[in-house]
């Protein structure tokens, strides 16, 4: 099914892609934040936001990527596959990949320091992903951080940037660096990241995509 348009609006902390699919005069409405793959009806017509989520006991899976530099390898796509919610922590490069990214799931993106083309004004610099009763923080440079997590009820930071992997709690907050995803740099692994929300608790690990 291909794009015939897309359109970025802001929405309360949300992000929302919409999609016209070229085969069908439907809209499809694939919701940044807040919106599982079993919140959308069947038939294609998503439903309302501000539905009640799935119990907090429910599990949800993220896929996170960083760091693709206009290369969204092929080699990503099946980790991403099957997740209730994808998180692009910057440095993106192309507004292709987004479109690539939104068919999988849906998406929460924000702009790296590459990000400086027109479509990616519409990226915001941080951002906030509410899944399963936790909170998660975006950012793209953890050198930026400028608040507290634990002071901020934050279960999670997701960052980018360093391109290097990196699983740590601190002070009982999941700090997550999925790697680069995009062209090798030096020697450093090309990967990305998955969360898993279960129980009111989030845990992390990166996936290896590449020799």
């Amino acid at each position: 099914m291909g794009l015939r348009r897309g359109e970025w609006q802001r929405s309360r902390r949300a992000y929302r892609f919409l999609v016209l699919a070229n085969d069908s005069d439907e809209s499809l409405a694939f919701f940044f934040a807040h919106c599982s793959p079993n919140e959308r009806a069947e038939d294609g017509e998503s439903k309302n936001a501000n539905e009640a989520e799935p119990p907090l006991n429910s599990c949800y899976r993220i896929g996170v990527i960083s760091d693709t530099h206009g290369l969204l390898r092929p080699e990503a796509l099946p980790v991403l596959r099957g997740s209730d919610h994808i998180i692009h922590a910057g440095d993106v490069g192309s507004a292709e990949i987004l479109e690539e990214l939104v068919r999988i799931a849906p998406l929460t993106a924000i702009r790296g320091n590459i990000d400086k083309e027109p479509w990616a004004r519409t990226l915001p610099e941080t951002e906030v992903v509410e899944v399963g009763g936790l909170s998660i923080y975006v950012l793209h440079n953890l050198e930026q951080l400028d608040l507290k997590p634990e002071a901020a009820g934050l279960a999670a930071v997701i960052y980018g940037h360093s391109h290097v992997p990196k699983v740590e709690t601190r002070n009982g907050v999941l700090y997550f660096n999925p790697g680069s995803a995009g062209p090798r740099r030096f020697k450093l692994p090309v990967s990305v990241g998955q969360l898993i929300v279960e129980d009111g608790s989030v845990r992390g690990e990166i996936v290896a995509i590449s020799d």
